[in-house]
């Protein structure tokens, strides 16, 4: 954790996490191996992060050029998201929503979908339901 993190109660955060300054964590968080929380990412109440979910919080990432401010992305209470999947920045994430393991979020989610795939869409739109 780094200074200006701030870090909710009883949180899990297993080997080879990172939550950087201006992060904020939540109660019941977990964060699963290899998962970094940037400067601008919000993760409410009970959120779960599997192995090697990835936050971005850079639209137009250059080496040694940082914006003045990073995009607020949100996961909001009872999220969960899978491994491998990737969250662009500046998106919020509905409260109980489901992203499928190795997904790319391109836009925000709903409250309590599903949404897998690349670029992510929700579950019943991809079969057709």
């Amino acid at each position: 954790m780094l200074a200006g993190a701030r870090i909710g109660c009883n949180c899990n955060l297993n080997a080879h996490t990172l939550v950087e300054g201006g992060a904020v964590l939540g109660d019941r968080v977990t964060l699963k191996s290899g998962v970094y929380v940037w400067d601008g990412i919000v993760l409410e109440d009970d959120v779960f992060c599997g192995p090697n979910a990835t936050f971005t919080n850079d639209k137009r990432p250059r080496s040694k050029v940082h914006p003045e401010s990073y995009p607020r992305t949100v996961v909001k209470r009872g999220a969960s998201i899978g491994a491998g999947a990737i969250i662009l920045p500046g998106l919020v994430i509905g409260e109980r929503a489901m992203i499928g393991a190795g997904a790319v979020v391109t836009r925000d989610v709903a409250d309590d979908a599903v949404v897998i795939g690349n670029p992510a869409a929700p579950l019943q739109d991809r079969s057709g339901r």
